[in-house]
Order: structure tokens, then sequence, then C-alpha cells
């Protein structure tokens, strides 16, 4: 029998978390940046991110074997994309506030459902170990 550890009990879901969080960073610089002449609005591929995140979490990892060493981990500004505006600006700005809102809003539902399952699947584990 294999022992039970999180990344087996939790799956892809702390990892979607981090992306999710990531993302809202990137949504609320957007937001913040709406009146800034030139701003190009920002975003990231979500999905395409995240399977990759599923790629390396089944592959064959990296060993760090001295302190000096890389993680090996990429950082979400490699993967940061500029989104095409509907209805560009004289200025050159190209954040739409309402279209960023409302993307916002759906991350932000997402990242809670993700934190609730996450919740959930604590509770089960903090029960079976209680033996209940």
């Amino acid at each position: 029998m294999a022992a039970i550890n999180f990344s087996n009990a939790l799956g892809i879901h702390p990892s979607a978390m981090l992306l999710r969080a990531t993302r809202a960073e990137i949504l609320a610089n957007n937001l913040a940046n709406a009146d800034t002449p030139g701003y190009k609005s920002r975003d990231i591929n979500f999905q395409a991110m995240l399977a990759g995140e599923v790629a390396s979490q089944q592959s064959l990892g990296m060993n760090r074997t001295q302190q000096g060493h890389l993680s090996g981990r990429r950082k979400a500004d490699d993967d940061i994309l500029y989104r095409n505006p509907i209805q560009p600006s004289i200025d050159g700005n190209t954040v739409d506030s309402q279209i960023e809102q409302a993307i916002y809003s759906r991350n932000a539902l997402s990242y809670n459902s993700s934190f609730e399952f996450l919740s959930s699947k604590f509770k089960g584990m903090k029960g079976a170990i209680r033996g209940e």
C-alpha cells in the first residue's frame, strides 16, 4: 500500500491556486493602469500554464545538489501575453475596464472554488488521521 502524500491527495489544485493568484496580480495591475497612456493590457494563458504544471509534475523533477543551483521552475513572466483590444484608445492604452473586471471576477471565483476544494480535502484528511 502506497503512502498518502500531499501531491497525491491534492492533485493539481495547489498549482492552480498559485497560477490564479499570479493572474489576479496581473489583472489588478491592468485595472490600476486603466488610465495610463500607452499601457498595454496583459494576461497569462491559464490553460497552457496549468497544462505545463501538470506535465512538470508527471515528469522527472530536477534535484538541487548544491545551494547555488537554480530551482528549475519557470517564472510566470515568461508566459505573460498582451491582450488585443476590442476598441483601442487614442492614447495607446489597451485596457478595457469592464472586460478586465469581468475576467478578474471570474478568476477570483475560480480561485475561491479551488480554495474550498482544498479545504474540504484537508478536512477529509484530518478526519482520516483522527479515525473518523
